[in-house]
């Protein structure tokens, strides 16, 4: 069974009802849904803190994850969902490359486009949650951060992975090199979600997925849909591995962080197992993401090369504006989850 999930304005509401329906090819209620969303999006929401057509964008990329709502398969492809879908990527995906400068771009080969990914994923963008929660974070505020991160982290690399078939040569080998120590190495103990689910258990959390969708704001949904939609979409398969490369460049010091944090706030190994994993692992995945996803890709086709870049900045920028969220309520001594308390399981 899925966590219940509540609408956060009429376009979720009705799309919750319809996938309460079989998934009828003439459905009214995906119909109404698809009309509701049209004229919510002619008014041109701030995608990146509207509530409802973030959830739901997230519940339509949940047909195809799975494990985020209880519904009829069929409504994955259904033509008036995927419609509805794609109107929201449209604006969301405009005001994405309209907020991200891409600058100067790198030469489109291996060790010029890992050359700069670095520069840019080393330079300080603002506050660091990552120091934040080793110093200062009380223990409700690193609870509240594993809510937070659940979204993604209990499908981690699941948005990453949507990339395998789109890519070919050395691109393609480095994602799956990448993929196959997330997905532990044929140990289904070490899968990296299914660690994280151990760190939230540990904390005293429902590891179940999407228990703490309802509480998370809809800058986080954000940072989820973004890399789902980058990697969903063939025609971002640049951007996905741009944001892949930016990820695991900006992992390996922070976990660090994170466990110190935790282990600083008296948890043991089973909560800092997931960050101190990481700490290794994504020191050698920055390399490979780098030079032979990102670089690869860039010289196999260059003219992927300024999304591979859009991708990488889109990651940073993105998921630099939900740690931001979180210190901001912090430091003024309010939750940073919409339904203000933490709620343990």
């Amino acid at each position: 069974m899925t966590a219940p999930i509540t609408p956060r304005g009429p376009v979720s509401a009705q799309l919750l009802a319809a996938l309460s329906e079989p998934a009828d090819r003439d459905s009214a209620a995906m119909t109404r849904a698809l009309d509701l969303a049209t004229e919510a999006l002619a008014g041109e929401p701030d995608l990146l803190t509207d509530d409802d057509l973030q959830l739901t964008l997230l519940l339509s990329y949940g047909l195809s994850y799975g494990g985020v709502v209880d519904t009829d398969d069929r409504w994955e492809w259904h033509p008036t969902q995927v419609t509805m879908r794609t109107s929201i990527e449209d604006l969301f995906e405009r005001q994405l490359r309209e907020r991200i400068d891409l600058g100067e771009l790198p030469a489109a080969d291996a060790e010029a486009v890992a050359s700069y990914l670095f520069a840019v994923t080393g330079e300080d963008s603002g506050p660091s949650l990552s120091r934040y929660l080793a110093k200062k974070a009380t223990k409700e505020q690193a609870i509240e951060f594993v809510m937070q991160r659940s979204i993604y982290t209990l499908k981690e690399a699941d948005p990453h992975s949507w990339a395998i078939p789109r890519l070919t040569g050395r691109a393609k080998a480095a994602l799956v090199e990448v993929q196959a120590d997330e997905y532990g190495g044929g140990d289904p103990d070490r899968m990296h979600y299914a660690i994280f689910a151990k760190t939230v258990r540990g904390v005293g959390l429902d590891d179940t997925y999407g228990a703490y969708i309802d509480s998370v704001p809809a800058v986080t949904l954000a940072s989820f849909t973004m890399m789902s939609m980058f990697g969903i979409n063939r025609r971002l398969r640049g951007a996905i591995a741009g944001h892949l490369a930016a990820f695991e460049m900006t992992s390996s010091i922070p976990n660090r962080m994170y466990g110190n944090g935790f282990r600083r706030l008296g948890f043991g190994d089973d909560v800092t197992d997931y960050f101190d994993e990481h700490v290794e692992a994504d020191a050698v995945h920055e390399q490979i993401a780098g030079r032979d996803l990102a670089g690869g890709l860039a010289e196999e086709h260059p003219e992927l090369l300024p999304d591979i870049v859009f991708g990488a900045r889109a990651c940073l920028y993105v998921d630099g504006l939900v740690g931001a969220h979180m210190i901001e309520c912090w430091q003024a001594g309010r939750s940073s989850l919409r339904d203000r308390e933490p709620v343990l399981a």
